[in-house]
């Protein structure tokens, strides 16, 4: 039996234990409650309302839980947040069982869901950089997000064949039960040696102070701006455009899901490579891996077969995962811990906030020029914001200082381990 790694403390064997856990629940989660908004009755427009009914709340309060768990001590507001989606993901699970669930009762549990999210993301991230020492941190966070998406990838797989098998209600019972596994995982982390924080003038100042924290780091706003178009017209392209190009030219869903499981199986083919490589150069090296976020888009337009888009799709999944290691070993690397959740929170607000805005112009743009060139049009946003934000000095010279982070203090070695005194994505 092999030892678990030295850096591998008590602390991010929980966090990473926690995520794959819930990674399991939630990607069976997501394809369960549609197939419950159909089995009820709803139609595909009631499906999309459900989604934005999560999504709202995310976007709403994303920036509060980034300023309260700043103030308040991360774990406590994970556990919370677990918490809160262990029974709306439990009450759902409980209607589709036993009645008929009504179309406002599916979107108010999903929105509590995404309260839930909203308040959960920001705590979590830079927790498990936090949990190992800084020459180990590029390594942990690859390890860690190798696990994550290999369990998003199982989880939609064996997710799928649950709802086919037992029904879209008990997929959704065992992901609250994922929730409260996680939570209660998380529930075990040793922060004894945190220092205890001080409130500042109220959540509007913090949220003002950590603007100041964004606004002042040209690499961290440039990089932020960029992805609130990258995310929003790549979600565009694979939710609208995507299963309509692989109906009328690839043969359907099946090698469209093909497609995206490779892009997920890229994931962690990426986050296995970021196990040995450490670049020296943060941001340069992840921006230029941002480039291949076109092709899937361009592969679209043309449209490629099957076989060269699942190829395209898996290059892909491994660039965006460099990218991912790189830019939270930055993050965690620059910015200071008491404010870090406040500043995460900007970066999830901005990588989210556009969605649902192009989700829901990509048919009007494709009506008005057509499909090939609105995905052509995606394309080009992805490569010229990348291509702008490599022109920003910051982002080409930021580089890698091993030293310990702040924040938990990091694992010693497993076999003289003391306890520690600490992302989803």
């Amino acid at each position: 039996m092999t030892a678990r790694p030295a850096w591998a403390g008590r602390n991010y064997l929980l966090l990473t234990g926690a995520t794959v856990i819930a990674g399991l629940g939630s990607s069976g989660a997501m394809i369960a409650g549609a197939f419950a908004v159909l089995a009820s009755g709803g139609s595909p427009t009631d499906v999309g309302l459900v989604a934005a009914a999560r999504t709202i709340p995310l976007v709403l309060f994303l920036l509060i839980g980034g300023a309260l768990a700043d103030r308040l001590p991360r774990h406590r507001v994970m556990v919370a947040a677990n918490a809160l989606n262990c029974a709306s993901q439990g009450l759902f699970a409980l209607l589709v069982l036993t009645g008929d669930p009504r179309l406002w009762q599916m979107a108010l549990l999903a929105a509590l869901g995404g309260t839930g999210q909203a308040f959960f993301a920001p705590a979590s991230e830079g927790m498990v950089l936090a949990s190992v020492s800084g020459e180990h941190a590029g390594r942990a966070f690859a390890v860690f997000r190798m696990g994550m998406n290999g369990a998003n990838i199982g989880g939609a797989a064996l997710g799928g064949a649950l709802v086919a098998a037992v029904g879209p209600g008990w997929v959704l019972a065992i992901d609250a039960a994922s929730f409260a596994l996680a939570g209660a995982l998380r529930a075990f982390l040793d922060v004894s040696e945190v220092p205890a924080r001080t409130p500042g003038g109220g959540i509007l100042h913090d949220l003002r102070d950590g603007w100041r924290e964004v606004a002042g780091r040209p690499w961290l706003w440039s990089v932020v701006v960029q992805f609130s178009v990258v995310n929003a017209v790549i979600t565009a392209a694979e939710a609208v455009y995507g299963p309509l190009v692989a109906e009328e030219h690839l043969g359907g869903a099946g090698p469209w899901g093909l497609a995206l499981a490779a892009f997920g199986a890229g994931t962690v083919g990426g986050a296995l490579l970021m196990t040995r490589a450490k670049p020296r150069r943060l941001l340069r090296t992840g921006t230029l891996c941002v480039f291949p976020l076109a092709l899937p888009s361009a592969a679209l337009a043309v449209p490629v077969s099957a076989t060269t888009l699942t190829v395209i799709m898996f290059g892909t999944g491994i660039a965006v995962e460099v990218f991912a290691v790189m830019w939270m070993t930055a993050l965690h690397q620059e910015i200071p811990e008491e404010k870090f959740s406040r500043v995460s929170a900007y970066d999830w607000f901005g990588s989210v906030a556009v969605v649902p805005v192009a989700t829901a112009l990509a048919g009007p743009v494709q009506d008005l020029v057509g499909r090939p060139a609105a995905l052509w049009g995606c394309s080009a946003l992805v490569a010229l914001l990348t291509a702008g934000v490599l022109c920003v000095p910051s982002v080409r010279h930021l580089t890698r200082r091993d030293t310990a982070p702040s924040g938990l203090p990091a694992a010693t070695p497993a076999v003289e381990h003391s306890p520690p005194s600490g992302v989803a994505e």
